[in-house]
């Protein structure tokens, strides 16, 4: 991300996250990412390491970094910490330059990111500082959806459903008093979205684009063409223990039952190490149980309502990848093609794309094809 002549300030646990120019280190923050976390220090005082370019490409590998300077900079603007959801705000350079000067984060443009059943927000990672970086006046929240990631550990009441999950993220939004313009979500994360524009006006811009990534409004048609099902995943995964000894036995395991290496590896992305009774070893980092709750109600969700019905100043854009051809009927692409018309009457809009030379995992699979798509949402938006 950085060049050879930059430095990184990248986050540590309860440490805020930025990368700067070295020319202007020393004056301001006026280029790079800027990635704040949702566990600060004390109040609104960060923690932030500068650390050696050489340091930053090490630091996901080795969780270690070699600091050159380390201090506590009382950074104006800056979001308290959620009780809601765990999160991170991925921030345009012109964004940072703004926090530095005391503009309030909150005017910047926004879009929101989503991810799937068993992901986090780590799996937007990557792309949203690609995007950062291409658009510097906006910035990008990140959430872990309730049972995933870093919300696990947030306790939440039942039932874990696709609007309860919907619901987090708009409360989310308002306890940090920003607007999104941009609703981006990958699979279940597609249909939150949906439901996060069926159940408020508020705090949802108006103009507000929504993106549904290889997700239809209705019907979930997982598991074919030889793909694993995740209701399946979901039921094996609860045959592990809460600690593991190692990612590789979780992955022969997986190998062995018939999943996907892909699949497999992806998977244990959602181990972290703990120590148990002096030992390393590796916990899982999602409530298996509300996941398994949350899928049920994927599969039950329709929302075809709000896309045939579409409110005033609401843009839906479906994505179907090319090779995910099992998940999408006739049926479906017909009555999105049908409320494309009946949208344009109610002052909304609704819109189909295809991503070439993609699977379900279309950020992974085709990045570079994803971005072009999306960037359509971002060009010409000034905060």
């Amino acid at each position: 991300m950085a060049s050879a002549s930059s430095y990184s300030l990248l986050k540590t646990p309860e440490v805020a996250a930025l990368s700067l120019d070295a020319r202007c280190a020393k004056s301001s923050f006026l280029s790079g990412v800027f990635m704040i976390s949702s566990s600060p220090v004390k109040g609104n005082r960060w923690c932030i390491s500068l650390v050696s370019e050489a340091a930053s490409r090490r630091v996901d590998q080795a969780r270690c970094m070699a600091v050159v300077d380390r201090r506590v900079l009382p950074l104006p603007n800056l979001p308290t910490p959620a009780d809601v959801l765990g999160y991170e705000l991925v921030q345009g350079p012109l964004v940072e330059q703004n926090s530095v000067t005391r503009k309030s984060f909150q005017d910047a443009p926004t879009a929101v990111l989503l991810h799937g059943i068993l992901g986090s927000r780590k799996n937007w990672g990557t792309f949203a500082k690609r995007l950062a970086k291409e658009f510097p006046t906006w910035q990008f929240l990140l959430v872990d959806l309730r049972c995933h990631g870093d919300s696990a550990s947030i306790k939440k009441r039942g039932p874990h459903t696709v609007a309860s999950a919907a619901l987090d993220v708009l409360k989310l939004v308002r306890q940090l008093r920003i607007t999104p313009r941009v609703l981006v979500g990958h699979s279940f994360g597609g249909k939150v979205a949906l439901s996060m524009v069926e159940q408020a006006a508020k705090p949802l811009a108006r103009p507000v684009k929504v993106w549904v990534l290889d997700a239809t409004p209705g019907t979930v048609r997982a598991g074919g063409d030889g793909e694993d099902h995740p209701a399946e995943l979901i039921s094996f995964l609860s045959t592990f223990p809460k600690e593991v000894s190692s990612k590789r036995v979780v992955i022969d395991a997986l190998l062995e039952k018939g999943f996907s290496k892909d699949v497999a590896q992806w998977v244990v992305t959602n181990l972290r190490q703990t120590k148990s009774s002096g030992s390393t070893k590796l916990a899982w980092i999602f409530d298996l149980n509300g996941i398994a709750e949350m899928y049920k109600s994927y599969e039950e969700t329709n929302l075809w309502e709000i896309v045939e019905e579409i409110p005033r100043g609401v843009h839906v854009n479906f994505l179907k990848a090319e090779r995910s051809l099992h998940r999408w009927a006739l049926e479906d692409l017909q009555r999105i093609h049908a409320a494309e018309e009946l949208a344009v009457e109610e002052g909304g809009g609704v819109e189909m794309h295809v991503l070439e030379d993609a699977g379900h995992w279309v950020h992974a699979d085709n990045p570079d094809g994803l971005f072009r798509i999306l960037s359509s949402s971002f060009v010409g938006q000034r905060s």
